[in-house]
Formats: C-alpha cells, sequence, structure tokens
C-alpha cells in the first residue's frame, strides 16, 4: 500500500492484488503446471505439454480456467534464485524489449496485456527513479515506438485477448494450482516521496585473488578465512572447501552450502557482482528463463556455442531442457572458469532477447560463441577503459552494463568510424564473432568448386568431395562446416583476414571463370605470403603487421598473394590459349 501512496504522489496508477480482484495475479510457473495436462492420454502414452517455460506472448493473455480468470505477469519479474532480477537497470531495459517483442509479433485477437509488476524493494535501488520515468512515458501513451495504453485491469479486460482452457475440468484442477500473488501489509505508510525511501548502498572492496590457496592445505585456509572481512575472499575460500571437504563441511557451526548461500544474498544486496556471480556459479544456479531464448535464437537460424576458449565447446543446435542446459554449462565451463558458468548464460540470455528485436545485429554470425563474444567484450573495455570504473573487471561489471556492452561490441560496423578504430581493433571485435559478408559462404562454395582438392585451414581441410556431393550451395550445413573451419584460427584479427583473402580469391575466379586450381588451397600460406610482402613494402616486420592496414591496402596485398601463390600454378582446363589470354586480363 506504501508503495502505491508512494506512486501515486508522481501521478502513475498502481492497483494491488486485492484490488483486480475477481481476477488473479499468478507467476508464469504456474501457468506451466496447467499446461502439463493439454494432451494427456494414458491410451496413446501422452505425458502432455513438457515443462518448459511460458514466452512473452503467452504471459499477454488473459486465461479462463475452471471458473478462474488469471494474469500472469511476464518471467522477468519472477524472483528466482538466479541473480538478474537485483539488477533494477536491467528490468527497466528487458520491460522495454518485453513490450517490444509483443508489439512486433503479436498476431492473436484482441489487445495483449502484460502485467507491469512492482515490488517494495524495487524502490530502493537507485535505478528507481529510471522506472518512474519509465512509467510517466508509458503514461505518455508510448515506449520506444511502441503504442501502449496505462489503465486499470478492469478497464482492458474488456479488449483483452482471452484464452480458455478447456481441457481442465474442475475435478481435475486443485485449489492450490494457482495461488494469488501476495500483498505486503504495513502498518506505516509514510514514503511520500522517494527522498524517504533509504536506499541501497554503493558497495566496494579491494580485489583479493586467493587461487593460490587451491594448492594450500585445509587449516591454512580455514585460517585465512576466519581473518578476512573481505566477501569476495571468503567467496573464494569458501568454494575452495566445498570443493574439497564437501558442502556439509563445516567451521563454527556453518556448512560451506550454508555459507555460501548467505554470502550470496549479502553480495546480490550490496550489488558486489563478482561475488554475486562467484557464489551463483558455486551453488549451480541456472537462469529459469534460459530454455525459451536459447530456442528463439535457433529459431532465427542461428546456433550458439559455449565453452571457454582454447577448450572443448557445446553446441546448442536444438531445444534444450533447462536441466540439459544447467548440465551442459557447468561440465562444460565451470571447470575451466568459475564465474563463467554463469557469465555465459547471461550471455545467451540477452542474446536470445536481443535477436527477437534487433536481428540485424546478428547479420553476418552464423553461430554464437559465447566465449569468443566475451572475448570481443573484454577487448572493448581495453579500448575504452572509461566505459568502467578504474578497478572493475569483466566479471564485476552489472548485468545492465554488459548487455549494453554487448550491444555495442555486436554493433560495431555502426560506431567503428565515429569512436576512431583503427583497422586492426575493428578487425579484432568483427574477429571475435566470426561476422561475414553477405553471401560469403555461397562464395566459398564456388571457391570449392573450382579447387578439387579442396581447402586448408590451420591444417583443417575443407575438402571439395565428398562436400560438394552431398551438401548444396545454401545448405545451413555447409555454411557451419566453413564456419567451423575459420574458427580454428586462434587470432581473432588473423581470421578476419581469412574471410577477406576468401572474398578476393572469390572475385578473382568470378572474373576469371576459365581458372581451376590444381592444388589445395592453403589459407595460411597465402595469409603468409601475404604478410612478407607487406613487411618488405612497409618496413614493418612486426607479425600480424598486415592486419593492422586499411582495408583497401590489405586487400591489395591478399590479391598479390592469391596471383603469386596459386594462379601462377593454375591450370586451365580448356586450352593453352584460354590460359595466355587469362594471364594477359591479370596483367592488364
Amino acid at each position: 500500500m506504501r508503495l502505491q501512496a508512494m506512486m501515486g504522489t508522481y501521478g502513475i496508477q498502481t492497483q494491488t492484488p486485492h484490488e483486480v480482484e475477481p481476477v488473479q495475479i499468478c507467476s508464469s510457473t504456474q501457468l506451466v503446471h496447467v499446461y502439463r495436462e493439454l494432451g494427456v492420454c494414458g491410451k496413446l502414452k501422452l505425458t502432455g505439454r513438457p515443462i518448459r517455460p511460458v514466452g512473452s506472448l503467452g504471459t499477454s493473455k488473459i486465461y479462463r480456467v475452471c471458473g478462474m480468470t488469471v494474469l500472469c505477469y511476464p518471467l522477468i519479474f519472477e524472483v528466482s534464485e538466479f541473480y538478474l532480477y537485483r539488477d533494477m537497470a536491467l528490468l527497466i531495459d528487458d520491460i522495454k524489449t518485453e513490450l517490444q517483442f509483443v508489439g512486433k509479433y503479436w498476431r492473436l485477437s484482441g489487445r495483449p496485456t502484460v502485467c507491469l509488476l512492482v515490488r517494495e524493494e524495487h524502490m530502493r535501488d537507485p535505478h528507481f527513479k529510471q522506472m518512474l520515468d519509465l512509467f510517466a512515458m508509458l503514461k505518455k501513451g508510448h515506449c520506444d515506438g511502441v503504442k501502449v495504453r496505462l489503465g486499470r485491469l478492469q478497464n482492458l479486460i474488456s479488449s483483452s485477448c482471452i484464452e480458455h482452457l478447456d481441457f481442465m475440468s474442475q475435478g481435475d484442477f486443485p485449489s492450490e494450482m494457482f495461488t494469488q500473488f501476495k500483498q505486503l501489509q504495513h502498518d506505516y505508510i509514510g514514503y511520500q516521496s522517494l527522498t524517504d525511501v533509504p536506499r541501497t548502498l554503493t558497495y566496494k572492496e579491494e580485489a583479493l585473488d586467493y587461487e593460490a590457496y587451491k594448492h594450500r592445505s585445509t587449516p591454512d585456509v580455514v585460517s585465512t578465512l576466519r581473518t578476512t572481512t573481505n566477501i569476495f575472499a571468503q567467496c573464494q575460500l569458501w568454494g575452495i572447501l566445498m570443493q574439497r571437504e564437501g558442502p556439509m563441511y563445516e567451521i563454527n557451526g556453518t556448512s560451506a552450502l550454508d555459507a555460501l548461500k548467505g554470502l550470496y544474498g549479502s553480495a546480490g544486496v550490496l550489488r558486489h557482482w563478482r561475488a554475486v556471480r562467484y557464489c551463483s556459479s558455486l551453488l549451480s544456479h541456472t537462469v529459469d528463463s534460459i530454455s525459451p531464448f536459447i530456442t528463439t535464437v535457433l529459431v532465427s537460424g542461428k546456433q550458439l556455442t559455449v565453452g571457454v576458449i582454447g577448450r572443448k565447446e557445446t553446441v546448442f543446435d536444438k531445444p534444450m531442457t533447462p536441466g540439459e542446459i544447467q548440465s551442459v554449462m557447468y561440465s562444460t565451463i565451470q571447470p575451466y572458469d568459475i564465474i563463467g558458468a554463469v557469465l555465459q548464460q547471461e550471455i545467451v540470455l540477452y542474446c536470445g532477447r536481443l535477436i527477437g528485436t534487433n536481428p540485424d545485429m546478428f547479420r553476418g554470425i552464423l553461430k554464437i560463441r559465447v566465449g569468443w563474444v566475451l572475448e570481443a567484450i573484454r577487448i572493448y573495455l581495453d579500448l575504452f577503459p572509461q566505459e568502467k570504473r578504474a578497478d572493475a573487471t569483466l566479471e564485476s561489471l552489472s548485468p545492465y552494463k554488459l548487455r549494453t556492452l554487448l550491444q555495442r561490441v555486436l554493433t560495431v560496423s555502426d560506431w567503428a568510424e565515429e569512436k576512431g578504430l583503427t583497422p586492426l581493433e575493428r578487425r579484432r571485435l568483427e574477429g571475435c564473432l566470426c561476422r561475414v559478408p553477405k553471401h560469403f559462404y555461397m562464395q566459398v562454395w564456388d571457391i570449392l568448386l573450382r579447387t578439387p582438392k579442396g581447402i586448408v585451414v590451420e591444417g583443417h581441410a575443407i575438402p571439395a568431395q565428398p562436400t560438394l556431393v552431398n551438401m548444396s550451395r545454401s545448405e545451413l550445413s555447409f555454411a557451419l562446416l566453413v564456419e567451423e573451419a575459420l574458427v580454428r584460427v586462434p587470432s581473432a584479427e588473423r581470421r578476419q583476414l581469412c574471410v577477406e583473402l576468401l572474398c578476393v580469391l572469390a572475385t578473382i575466379l568470378r572474373r576469371n571463370p576459365e581458372l581451376y586450381l590444381q592444388q589445395p588451397l592453403h589459407l595460411d600460406r597465402l595469409l603468409d605470403d601475404a604478410e612478407l610482402t607487406y613487411a618488405k613494402d612497409s618496413g614493418v616486420a612486426e607479425a600480424g603487421a598486415l592486419s593492422a592496414a586499411m582495408p583497401g591496402v590489405s586487400l591489395g596485398y591478399l590479391a598479390r598473394a592469391v596471383v603469386n601463390s596459386v594462379l601462377q600454378t593454375a591450370a586451365a582446363p580448356h586450352s593453352e590459349r584460354a590460359a595466355h589470354s587469362h594471364d594477359a586480363c591479370l596483367v592488364g
């Protein structure tokens, strides 16, 4: 009630759960359990809808089930064990993204009805004023180009999309299936403005690394743990003890598991994101709503991989259950990077949200390799250190800041010139994303048609046969085969040069249709030749200097390498005359 009173002082009309009755406001997770009954048939051994979260469109409908009227709030308002809900700035951005997504893809009769949930703890967040600004914008009837109408639920329900869940009979419906959202009661309703609300303090501490204690004895770890007050240090030390002695190992009556849960809560209140992520990973937390966002990426024609660079990656090429996703995340990433196990979940979630509303951000990216995306963000932070605090690391950034940086990295082509990025810096960022030009994979197919012995990248061959027989020019599996070869190039900027080299070669072959390359096409040798020629001409002996050259310059040297190393040994199958004619064309 006091939250409602305070919001009212700013002219923002809200309703409590009691005021929307007889409509019940419920969690979408409860709707999932109702949908489990859909299609159940013992005779046919059909078990109903799988336990998967209900997405944005599903929570924009009002449901009638067994005489009850139910409206579910979106997944972004769920309070889960995962820490993202603690970041108010991220929630504000999620609300905008949610409304954009629903506005873009809504095709049902009636209007979508979205329930925006405001909790009392939101008032204490430093970003709550931005939340009020968002509500003020909604009150004016728009949100980033999406027309909206803010009002009482009773006034909106007549034009809403209403779905009747007739498959649930009254006898089969347990009364506890839907639990009404609880309303807090307060004796004091004294918050009249934001200045009256106690704020969450910004917490800072020295970043200490206790990695070396993994090789110290347990008594040493315990002794250090008893003397340190540094939250992140405690997280690391308790983590070492839990992994070594087990979750029930106790110090002064407190188990390692309980201690980490306590530190997770304390760090969350203080917005100490590095400690929050570290504890969350040790507690094996998983984003509740990650499954539908992976599906969104797959439906968009992309694939996802998770894993640490230089280690085995796991590909998400089909929808997976939350349990399967958790198993993959913690088996593939956590042994090599504890925080990475949750950090990569964040990136997957953000990519799923962004690709639904801004698919152009992912243009030219076939497979979103999350480990490399994080590397691109690290490179960006090195290029623009003013984007973070002096003592901050990627792991200590807020979830909202991390998503903002992801958007910056994905849109590098839009701001590269404005920010004065050098060719080397841009190639590094684009190479991490493995972004390629339009029709690139079709161009590689055309090269393969003229290269009977195949293309070799870092010792990995893309054979002409049986590839050309088993696949087609525009087939996704062929594009994935080429992308898999390119990502073997360990350096991001050299990988991007490989892409440029293949584009140059495709252009030369297209202009000279009589040419066939009789030897395997070794991209590494061609790049080395181009580097050597550039070093001689420019006097720059530094390794990888060509990556720092302007695109026009690098393309010239790549073309020279192709001419010198490939076309001299090329054989024209038709006649010597055709070959001489071709040579003359090249020289001219």
